[in-house]
C-alpha cells in the first residue's frame, strides 16, 4: 500500500513539474518559498531570512519526521520552492529526499548539517543536531551561506540577522550552562524517544532513552530501565507528544520520578531548549531515593 501511495504521489508531481512554471521571482509582490524538513529550522531560517522569503515545514506540527508522508498537496507545492533546506540526516529526509530531488532537479538543496560532528550510532547518525547550542550556531552559518548563495543582492542583510541569532543562542547556551553547573542539578535523565543526545553531550549529562532502536521496550528492558532509574537517582522522565507515554507513567509510579512534557519538534527553539535545562535544574517536587 505505502509503494503504491508513493508512486501515486510522485506521478502527480512528475505531471505538475511538467506544467509549471519557474520559481516565483523576488520581484514578484509574493515572496519566494523555502521548504525545511521540520519547524525548528524554520524557526533558524525566519529568523536570518526576515521578509525576504516565505519558509514553509514539510513536516507539520504534532507529526513525527522519522514517520511523515508528505501528502500529494505539499509534493505539489514543493515544485515552486526556490530552495530545500535539509535538517541533515531524519528519518523523513532519508525516505524520501532522493524521491524528491529526481522529481524537482532544478531546484537547488542545501544541508544545514554540513561541518557538525555528528553521533554516529549503529542505525547512523544521530539526527537531533538542533537540540544543541553547539550546533546551532553552525546550522545558522549554513543557512545565511545558503540564502546569499540564493540572493546575494541583501547578503548584509542575511549576515546581520545571522549575528542576531547567534547572539540568542549564545544567550541560550550560556543560560543552560549556568542551569546545568548547579552542584544539585540532575546529570542523567529518562526520555521516551532519545532526541536529546547532542545537549547532553554539550553539557555533560547521560540520555537513558525508554524507546529501544525505535520500537517500544521489551518487559526485560522495563526492568532493566527501573534498577538505572534507582542506580543513578534519576529525578526526571521526558516524554514528547509524537510517542506513547505509557511505559513512561509506568516507570514514573514505580519510581516517584516527575514526568516532563517537552516537545524538541516546537518551532519556539530557545524556549524549548531552556526549559529542558530548567527542568534539571529545578529542586521542587523530588524525592528521597
Amino acid at each position: 500500500m505505502r509503494k503504491k501511495y508513493i508512486g501515486l504521489v510522485i506521478s502527480v508531481l512528475l505531471f505538475s513539474a511538467c506544467g509549471s512554471t519557474s520559481p516565483k521571482s523576488d520581484s514578484g509582490g509574493e515572496r519566494p518559498v523555502l521548504t525545511v524538513t521540520i519547524e525548528p529550522l524554520r524557526y533558524f531560517t525566519e529568523a536570518i531570512a526576515g521578509t525576504r522569503f516565505t519558509v514553509e515545514s514539510i513536516v507539520p506540527r504534532g507529526s513525527s519526521p522519522e514517520t511523515y508522508d508528505p501528502t500529494p498537496a505539499q509534493l505539489l507545492a514543493l515544485a515552486d520552492s526556490r530552495a530545500y533546506l535539509r535538517t541533515g540526516s531524519i528519518g523523513f529526509e532519508q525516505v524520501w529526499m532522493s524521491r524528491l530531488m529526481a522529481n524537482t532537479p532544478e531546484m537547488p538543496v542545501f544541508d544545514t548539517s554540513k561541518g557538525i560532528d555528528f553521533i554516529v550510532e549503529d542505525e547512523g547518525p544521530e539526527p537531533h543536531i538542533w537540540t544543541s547550542a553547539v550546533n546551532a550556531r553552525i546550522i545558522a552559518e549554513n543557512i545565511a551561506t545558503a540564502l546569499c548563495a540564493l540572493d546575494s543582492t541583501h547578503t548584509a542583510e542575511y549576515l546581520h540577522r545571522r549575528d542576531s541569532l547567534v547572539t540568542v543562542i549564545g544567550h541560550t547556551d550560556s543560560l543552560c550552562r549556568s542551569l546545568l553547573s548547579r552542584a544539585d542539578a540532575d546529570r542523567t535523565f529518562l526520555i521516551y524517544h532519545p532526541a536529546l543526545s547532542y545537549f547532553s553531550r554539550d553539557y555533560g549529562l547521560r540520555q537513558l532513552s525508554i524507546e529501544e532502536a525505535g520500537k517500544e521496550p521489551t518487559p526485560a528492558r522495563l526492568k532493566e530501565l527501573l534498577d538505572l532509574c534507582q542506580k543513578e537517582k534519576v529525578n526526571v522522565i521526558f516524554v514528547q507528544p509524537e510517542f506513547d507515554q505509557r511505559n513512561a507513567e509506568l516507570i514514573a509510579r514505580q519510581t516517584g520520578t516527575r514526568i516532563v512534557s517537552i516537545n524538541p519538534l516546537s518551532y519556539d527553539w530557545q524556549d524549548e531548549i531552556i526549559g529542558v535545562a530548567k527542568a534539571l535544574a529545578n529542586t521542587a517536587n523530588r524525592h528521597e531515593k
